[in-house]
Parts: C-alpha cells; sequence; structure tokens
C-alpha cells in the first residue's frame, strides 16, 4: 500500500497499460482524470481531479503513469486517513474507469 505524510506535496502515480490486438498502445492523447474517496467508497462526479501523463522511455515497451500532484498546494489534499486511487481515461468512445488500489496518509 502507497503511503504519504499529510505534510508533502508529490505525485501520486499508477502504471496505466492499454494493449489492442497485443500491442501496447500510447494513452497520452487522451484525458485522464483520478480520485480519492474514501478505502471502499467509488467515486462520484465531483471527485475526478485533473491528472498528467508521465512516460517512462527507459522500458520496453515504453511505460505510461496517470499522475496527480497531491498535498498542500497541490491538485488535492487529503487528511490522514485511507483512500482509493481510481483513474479515468477519455478514449471516445471509451472510458474506462480504474481502481488502483489504496493509499494511506498519513
Amino acid at each position: 500500500m502507497l503511503e504519504v505524510s499529510a505534510l508533502s506535496l508529490t505525485y501520486v502515480r499508477t502504471a496505466v497499460r492499454h494493449r489492442q490486438a497485443g500491442l501496447t498502445v500510447d494513452p497520452t492523447g487522451n484525458t485522464v482524470q483520478m480520485a480519492f474517496p474514501a478505502v471502499g467508497v467509488d467515486p462520484v462526479s465531483g471527485d475526478w481531479k485533473t491528472a498528467s501523463w508521465e512516460t517512462d522511455t527507459t522500458l520496453t515497451p515504453d511505460a505510461y503513469y496517470a499522475r496527480c500532484l497531491v498535498g498542500p498546494g497541490g491538485t488535492i489534499a487529503l487528511a490522514a486517513g485511507t483512500y482509493g486511487v481510481w483513474v479515468k481515461v477519455t478514449a471516445t468512445p471509451e472510458i474506462p474507469v480504474i481502481k488502483a488500489g489504496p493509499m494511506r496518509v498519513r
């Protein structure tokens, strides 16, 4: 489980993999958002925050990560607790919503 301090300002990253016909597809042309509801709760429309893409070209094939700046002064500041990490990619006509796992803020 990812664990961060409520005092830190850091990117929370999660890998996003999309394959089509057996090949890895670059998702970075699509809009990405992330949500951090309480653990066990599905995100609702107001939970989605602007996220961005990070590409690791040192791997073969390239690896793609959705990321959101979390903490004081970031896109969202979270109090101590346990949160679900969710990613939504708008890739018309598909809009996958992916549960990435829990995160503990201490």
